[in-house]
């Protein structure tokens, strides 16, 4: 009997110890997440650098889950190399935190815990089947500009052709992936998504214009402009994020060699621009813009909060089109209306920083669902600029 309680004993001390050390293994880390506005928010945030590497200390990134503390709410997570060397540079989740509050999640190591699939996504692709379109996308908008081939078949005076650096905008009413579809019905029957078909369409016109976001050098009461992407790659495709990056031959008097580094939020209409410049002799300035179209539309230029935007009807359905950046970036901003065709916008004149400046450049569609008309897109802006000047804050702190 004395050998049986001393056995038992040493099993459930086994145990014990066990369950402490699975413990101490599961939970290592709370993330807690601070917004210092006064509205709540849902947004995707990364954790990198040294806060990531002390959230992995060793561990295998396979087997980490996220929770909100307190819940059984498993989140989506996703993992970025952005040098693509087979080790993860960021990860990142989806965080909804309170208006002037903070929220806290769980870390947890155990592969056993089955990941979060997401019904939505972002998503971008290189596009042979149209020549070379380069099309990205999320939840709530859609993106294209346009590769070589494109511009050759321009200049060869063959079908198929466009010859521009504009950012082109796909309007969408639906959550779900498009850009797959659209195409490969546009394969099947050319115009294709030029008609709305119950998900959206492509009525919006790029031609030389710089689209919603494209960039320039504004000098002499012109703008120079550089040609079609030259190069591409996919860094990642989603769920929470996509980013690729675009290069440019050398282009204008200064033989500016340019890299778009874009990327897409889920929930965002905002594509984030980082560029990157080299130029054989300093730069009078760098320019990004929103097309005018025929000037029929409103311009509204927010020189003191960072926002500059664009409203108009097309098909007789409103669309807000905007840039929102640091506002100690900006020079100058105006519209410059020109007779020539393609070459009406709205632009903004900034001063980059080392070669490098970053800025974000999205629309809104009324029959998406998310505006109405000019003052819901004002407010969208506004939104976007303070979300800008006000990150959401992350701490991570061990388990004790």
């Amino acid at each position: 009997m004395k050998n049986y309680i001393n056995l038992m004993f040493k099993c459930s001390l086994v145990f014990l110890l066990f369950s402490i050390s699975a413990n101490a293994q599961n939970k290592s880390a709370k993330i807690l997440v601070k917004n210092k506005l006064d509205f709540s928010r849902q947004e995707i945030v990364s954790v990198s650098g040294k806060q990531l590497s002390d959230l992995i200390k060793g561990k295998k990134e396979k087997e980490l889950r996220i929770k909100k503390e307190g819940t059984q709410q498993y989140l989506f997570l996703q993992w970025i190399d952005y040098n693509q060397d087979g080790i993860s540079d960021e990860l990142l989740f989806q965080a909804e935190v309170a208006a002037k509050a903070k929220a806290s999640y769980q870390v947890v190591f155990d592969e056993t815990i089955p990941l979060i699939e997401s019904t939505i996504t972002t998503y971008s692709r290189f596009v042979p089947e149209r020549t070379d379109d380069y099309a990205w996308e999320n939840d709530k908008v859609a993106f294209r500009t346009y590769g070589p081939d494109a511009q050759k078949r321009v200049e060869e005076n063959r079908p198929e052709g466009t010859l521009s650096s504009g950012i082109d905008l796909w309007f969408k009413r639906t959550d779900k992936s498009i850009i797959n579809k659209w195409y490969a019905e546009n394969v099947k029957k050319p115009g294709y998504y030029h008609i709305d078909h119950g998900e959206g369409y492509d009525p919006y016109h790029v031609g030389a214009s710089r689209g919603t976001g494209g960039t320039g050098i504004w000098e002499d009461n012109k703008l120079a402009v550089s040609k079609n992407f030259v190069s591409y790659k996919t860094i990642a495709v989603g769920p929470l994020r996509t980013v690729f990056e675009l290069t440019y031959a050398p282009w204008s008097s200064y033989q500016v060699k340019e890299t778009k580094r874009i990327s897409l939020d889920l929930g965002s209409n905002f594509s984030k621009f980082e560029i990157s410049i080299d130029a054989n002799k300093p730069l009078p300035n760098f320019t990004t813009g929103i097309s005018l179209h025929d000037n029929k539309g409103e311009v509204k230029i927010n020189k003191k909060e960072g926002w500059f935007r664009h409203a108009e009807k097309i098909d007789g359905v409103f669309l807000g089109e905007g840039i929102v950046l640091n506002p100690k970036l900006v020079s100058d901003a105006f519209s410059n209306i020109s007779k020539e065709k393609d070459q009406s916008n709205l632009l903004v004149i900034m001063h980059p920083e080392e070669n490098k400046l970053t800025y974000y450049a999205g629309f809104a569609w009324q029959k998406s669902g998310q505006v109405m008309n000019e003052a819901d897109w004002d407010t969208l802006l506004q939104k976007q600029a303070k979300l800008l000047a006000n990150p959401l804050r992350i701490t991570i702190k061990e388990n004790k």
